[in-house]
């Protein structure tokens, strides 16, 4: 996977993101479990790059990434 730095600062992230948004809202009801399977193959392809916002499902995201990237 191609990184690039963010902005001004040393980080490096995946060229490509993935937009989570659609794991908890927007789209009809999330899919806990498909969304795990998603985010797993993301991290094993090596994006590093994920789009959340708090707004998003109040906070169901973060959880969700919570319950995933501990387990890498």
């Amino acid at each position: 996977m191609t990184r690039r730095t963010l902005g001004s600062s040393n980080i490096e992230v995946s060229a490509i993101g993935l937009g989570c948004m659609g794991m908890s809202q927007s789209y009809g009801p999330g899919d806990d479990q498909e969304s795990i399977k998603t985010l797993h193959r993301a991290l094993d392809l090596g994006v590093n790059f994920l789009d959340t916002a708090a707004i998003y499902g109040n906070g169901a995201n973060e959880r969700l990434l919570g319950r995933v990237i501990p387990n890498r």
